[in-house]
């Protein structure tokens, strides 16, 4: 990488150092996990995006399937609410397997009118069976202890595997949607994958067998030892007395320190196959059928195919972030998966940072995240300054220090602004090899 490329890295390390010093560096090391998280996020999107020109703004669901991979996988089953209802949950789930084989076997054998009109009875008489079946089983599975449970957990593996179980089920959830929706145009494929990705979060609120809906799931397994576990170990305490620091503060860096060095194992290793797809024939391919499909179909290439298996390897790299995330919050709650912090600003991070470019999308997502984070206070203590010619009791004063959470939203449209004026390519853009 060349000198354009390495600053930018430099100076957000530079800044992480700053806040670990002039705040604390338990909050470096959380805005340093979940810099490395939306990374992962923003390869994914650069891999549609920036090798494929494919326009996807389902990021919100693909990262939630990512998190209900971690329920799914991780958390301990409910043997009283699979008794209650997990036959019937069974049996439903086969009823739509046979029905999706059924209309597969009549498009492949009728064609015209009598292929719609069969699918359509074979879609309806699946839907009547498959909700007689599943309607009381899921009364019977929301009414085992709900305040606690209520829904059938998962298979209790460990929380690891489920990162993979993400990338898999946010996969699979792409194939569906590309085989149907990849053949719009741009602007309506765009509007397909959001809908789709509210569609899935519409379901994961209000289907509490599956993940609890609202009243979320807590208390996940982690990768980490707990806090408080680790500050009763000899060497914990030992380190403790070395260090000038408070075993509260100390127990919470490491803990965290052992996430970042996690992300950094993953991030590493999609950046690397991502650069390796990017060089690669393949790789140079893509970039062809982005810049002109109808020169790239008329040499031979099924485009429609190509931008199918790009666009399910880059939903699978943001399922596996959605994982990632999940099990750093320790919880799952599908309530606060909006298209703003989990669309908008993913694609910021890849505009700014430099569509293309895997090192560009990386970057972009950190300073966009470090930005998103320390906007408000930021915002806060300078608005605080400021304002204090106007006195302690000016009503003003008061209401522009209230307001200073929504700075960050004006400082992303500055940044967003100024970075399109300026580097209109990215902090390092797309680069050509010959």
């Amino acid at each position: 990488m060349n000198l354009r490329a390495v600053l930018p890295f430099a100076i957000f390390f530079l800044l992480i150092l700053a806040t670990g010093a002039m705040q604390s560096w338990s909050l470096a090391l959380s805005i340093l996990n979940m810099c490395l998280i939306s990374a992962v996020m923003a390869l994914g999107i650069n891999l549609q995006w920036g090798y494929a020109g494919l326009v996807n703004f389902g990021v919100m669901g693909f990262t939630a399937l990512g998190g209900l991979a971690v329920v799914l996988t991780a958390s301990q089953p409910v043997p009283e609410a699979w008794q209650a209802g997990g036959p019937g949950v069974l049996l439903a789930l086969l009823v739509v397997v046979a029905a999706v084989v059924a209309a597969l076997a009549l498009g492949r054998t009728f064609t015209g009118i009598m292929r719609v009109a069969l699918v359509t009875l074979t879609a309806i008489a699946a839907y009547v069976l498959a909700t007689t079946v599943l309607s009381p089983a899921v009364e019977a599975i929301e009414a085992v202890n709900p305040s606690a449970t209520g829904f059938l957990g998962g298979a209790g593996l460990p929380v690891l595997l489920s990162w993979v179980v993400g990338g898999i089920f946010a996969a699979g959830a792409a194939f569906v949607i590309g085989k149907i929706a990849l053949g719009l145009r741009a602007d309506y494929l765009a509007i397909a994958t959001l809908g789709v990705s509210e569609i899935v979060v519409a379901i994961l609120v209000n289907e509490d067998w599956l993940a609890r809906g609202v009243k979320n799931v807590v208390g996940l397994p982690r990768p980490m030892p707990y806090e408080v576990e680790m500050r009763q170990e000899a060497w914990f305490a030992s380190l403790a007395e070395a260090l000038p620091i408070g075993s509260v503060e100390l127990s919470t860096v490491l803990v965290r320190a052992g996430y970042t060095g996690l992300f950094v194992v993953v991030l590493a290793i999609i950046l690397w196959l991502a650069q390796r797809a990017l060089w690669s024939p393949w790789g140079r391919m893509m970039r062809a059928v982005r810049d002109n499909e109808t020169a790239a179909g008329a040499m031979g290439k099924d485009v429609k195919r190509l931008h199918l298996i790009v666009f399910v390897l880059g939903s699978a790299v943001i399922g596996i972030a959605g994982a990632m995330m999940t099990t750093l919050d320790g919880q799952f709650t599908p309530g606060t998966y909006q298209p703003l912090r989990f669309t908008f600003l993913i694609w910021v991070m890849v505009i700014i940072g430099g569509s293309g470019n895997n090192w560009g999308a990386t970057v972009g997502a950190f300073f966009v995240w470090f930005t998103w984070v320390q906007a408000e206070p930021v915002g806060t203590f300078l608005i605080d300054k400021a304002t204090l010619w106007l006195g302690a009791d000016s009503p003003v004063r008061d209401h522009l220090i209230s307001n200073a959470p929504q700075m960050r939203y004006v400082v992303m449209g500055v940044v967003l602004l100024l970075v399109l004026r300026f580097a209109p390519r990215g902090l390092i853009p797309e680069t050509q090899r010959v």
